[in-house]
């Protein structure tokens, strides 16, 4: 059996805390068709170029049912799955494969650019053990980032590298400090993740830690037992990203799918 090299994994819950069913959440996109969140994700990684399979990884029946229905490769995982970096890794063990790369792309991103992940895939082969995106944000966007959580908000995820582009840090807080006086550029986190089977392996293995806890950040754990991460700049090229977290996202990521039609 041919063993596929890069292989995009989108894990998906039923029960979000903030949004309960929200990967099956109805949104309309160009020419106003009505998919499910996961089947516009599904449809976002069958857009990269590159992918030799992709499953959709979840511990729910109505997901699952869901996905098969537009045709999706469905993989079953553990209910005990605590973050979306478990669940790849209990569905790459439950599907007894080993591809060079595994990408978590996830079920609630549906606007994520081809080129996000293309590069995380390039990364990889270069000899990465883990990359995931980062974009260096204007002097304005970093200014809205903080107002936003000087108004309790948390905006967004921000990196903290060091000399080649290896993560010291992610923060949920606007890092590092001295980037508010325009001394250095903040890098804006996108949460797409990369990973060898090995590193998937050892993240599961060594357990959750202290400031992967604090923070809220999964990937803090490959940090905390010294996996290095390549964070990879990117260019958003104009293309807004966000996710679905909330109701309330709905109508922005729905704008963000009708603008892809008049690209």
């Amino acid at each position: 059996m041919h063993t596929p090299q890069n292989v995009i994994i989108i894990p998906a819950r039923y029960a979000s805390s903030r949004f309960p069913g929200k990967a099956l959440a109805p949104l309309r996109g160009p020419g106003g068709q009505s998919r499910s969140l996961i089947e516009w994700c599904w449809r976002a990684a069958r857009a990269v170029p590159g992918v030799d399979a992709i499953w959709i990884a979840t511990d729910d029946d109505r997901i699952a049912n869901a996905a098969q229905g537009f045709g999706a490769q469905v993989v079953m995982t553990a209910e005990a799955c605590e973050n979306g970096t478990e669940r790849c890794a209990d569905a790459l063990a439950r599907l007894g494969i080993a591809p060079r790369t595994v990408i978590n792309l996830q079920g609630d991103a549906p606007l994520t650019p081809p080129w996000f992940v293309s590069a995380l895939m390039d990364r990889m082969a270069q000899g990465a053990q883990v990359a995931t995106p980062v974009l260096p944000l204007s002097h304005a966007q970093a200014e809205r980032l903080r107002a936003d959580r000087h108004a309790g908000i948390v905006g967004g995820t921000t990196a903290v590298t060091d000399a080649q582009g290896r993560a010291l840090y992610f923060s949920k807080e606007v890092l590092p400090h001295g980037a508010q006086a325009g001394r250095m550029e903040v890098l804006l986190h996108v949460g797409v993740y990369a990973y060898t089977p090995a590193a998937l392996a050892a993240y599961v293995g060594s357990g959750p830690c202290n400031t992967e806890r604090a923070e809220g950040l999964e990937q803090l754990r490959f940090l905390h037992h010294a996996i290095p991460v390549d964070c990879v700049t990117v260019d958003a090229r104009g293309r807004s990203f966000h996710e679905v977290n909330n109701p309330g996202d709905i109508a922005t990521v729905e704008a963000g799918l009708r603008a892809l039609e008049l690209a």
